[in-house]
């Protein structure tokens, strides 16, 4: 929402995190992770019996709307925060706003920060091959959940160790979230969602327990696996045809304007993280224009039109307005240099001299 993401999800922190800094090799090997495997069956299982809570009236209204509000709200700081301000530097964030994003960023539970940069930066540099973690053409169930049921191929950690992560180390607010991460997120993902409802309106504690932790987090989940998933089989290729990501409407909606996937991992530096800004599809946009009025959010980055134009009609698929149809895909082709966003240093002086920039800092 994964996520890349992509934007990217994990019930646990993964075991083998320390891989990518040791040094360490090991061949590829279907190995299960149990441990995810079993949170993952009772968190489903949980949820169905939620919905029963639900459709039986053991549920007060309010609680499920408050869920429905909590899992929004999070989703800001995977999309707004981790997503287009950290992972893509698509655009800068004064102090308050950083920490305001990374609370929320941890009442989602999509692992911390750094973690889901890191593995946000290797998808798009080697998107669809072995180092992409959630690799799409495994398969849907793969790129979806499965990923997150077995250990990474090595290749994840090899090329994961290349990827330049020393602007989040140099973040104090992220590398602090890293530090409290395995106390602080289960106070705001769990125990807080599940108290609220019972100490404001006297909801039932197992009803809250249930429905405002347990199915809000699952069904958030899902949303945002949609992004690896379904955005990377099902939809238009306006931008560049020889890519797998998709420009998905329904995605985009579910992921608070994730789902224009083909335009994202073309210009994945682009704050708006599609080429329109339209709140109805893109609520994440809304929210950083919202604090750049106020001076919170600056230096915005987007794509000019000159070069939406060009690049539609060099790789597009024709279904964009200025492109047109081109015949006979060929399959030897490969996506243009690909990068993880604006600080990438294979990104072209081109393309940055050509970039929009809202919002300056004076």
């Amino acid at each position: 929402m994964t996520v890349d993401t992509q934007t990217y999800s994990s019930i646990t922190e993964h075991q083998d995190t320390h891989i990518y800094t040791s040094g360490k090799r090991r061949d590829y090997e279907w190995q299960i992770v149990w441990r995810n495997v079993i949170a993952f069956i009772y968190l489903h299982v949980s949820s169905f019996y939620a919905l029963y809570l639900i459709f039986t009236g053991q549920c007060k209204l309010s609680t499920f709307f408050f869920a429905i509000f909590f899992a929004s709200t999070s989703a800001m700081g995977v999309t707004a925060g981790a997503h287009r301000l950290w992972a893509h530097r698509a655009y800068k964030a004064r102090w308050p706003l950083r920490l305001f994003l990374a609370i929320l960023q941890t009442m989602a539970f999509q692992n911390h920060i750094y973690e889901w940069v890191r593995d946000h930066r290797v998808h798009h540099k080697f998107t669809e091959t072995d180092a992409d973690p959630h690799n799409a053409k495994r398969g849907f169930f793969f790129s979806h959940i499965g990923w997150l049921m077995i250990r990474k191929h090595k290749d994840v950690f090899e090329k994961g160790a290349t990827v330049d992560m020393s602007d989040l180390e140099k973040d104090s607010i992220v590398m602090f979230q890293k530090k409290t991460y395995l106390v602080v997120m289960p106070l705001l993902c769990f125990v807080i969602p599940a108290w609220i409802p019972v100490k404001l309106w006297s909801e039932n504690p197992w009803s809250s327990w249930y429905v405002a932790s347990i199915l809000r987090y699952t069904i958030s989940l899902h949303f945002t696996w949609l992004v690896n998933s379904a955005a990377h089989i099902w939809g238009n290729r306006p931008f560049d045809q020889y890519i797998g990501a998709t420009d998905n409407k329904t995605v985009a909606i579910l992921a608070f304007g994730e789902g224009w996937h083909n335009y994202h991992h073309v210009f994945p530096w682009d704050y708006k993280a599609a080429e329109l800004g339209d709140y109805s599809t893109n609520l994440s946009t809304a929210l950083i224009d919202f604090a750049a009025k106020y001076g919170l959010a600056y230096d915005l980055k987007t794509v000019s039109m000159d070069m939406i134009r060009k690049r539609v009609l060099r790789t597009g698929d024709g279904s964009h307005p200025m492109g047109k149809a081109k015949a006979g895909l060929e399959e030897h082709e490969h996506p243009e240099n690909p990068v993880w966003g604006w600080d990438d240093t294979d990104m072209p002086e081109e393309d940055k001299k050509m970039a929009e920039i809202a919002h300056k800092l004076d």
